[in-house]
């Protein structure tokens, strides 16, 4: 699976970051704050925009979310798979 983001995720990002099709949601590594991870070391972090290379994508009602390719590493050990709450989105990984 890698990176999975639902539609009604993408909904989401869609209505409360303003996008438009054709723009980039950028999920990166952190080593301190951010979004929990399964990873007992790193957080994740979101942009918006390209920045550098796409390592993994998936695209969803035009919106193209994606790893950098220094980043894919952590799809290898974890599939990362987002979907609508009842609130705001969630994020699951499931380790490999």
């Amino acid at each position: 699976m890698g990176l999975q983001i639902t539609e009604e995720a993408a909904k989401w990002y869609i209505d409360e970051m303003g996008l438009e099709e054709g723009d980039y949601v950028h999920f990166f590594l952190k080593i301190y704050g951010g979004i929990k991870t399964d990873h007992p070391n790193y957080f994740l972090g979101l942009s918006i925009g390209q920045d550098g290379e796409i390592g993994v994508k998936q695209e969803v009602n035009g919106i193209i979310f994606y790893f950098g390719e220094k980043d894919t590493w952590f799809l290898d050990e974890f599939d990362m798979k987002v979907t609508m709450g009842k609130e705001e989105v969630e994020y699951q990984f499931t380790e490999k």
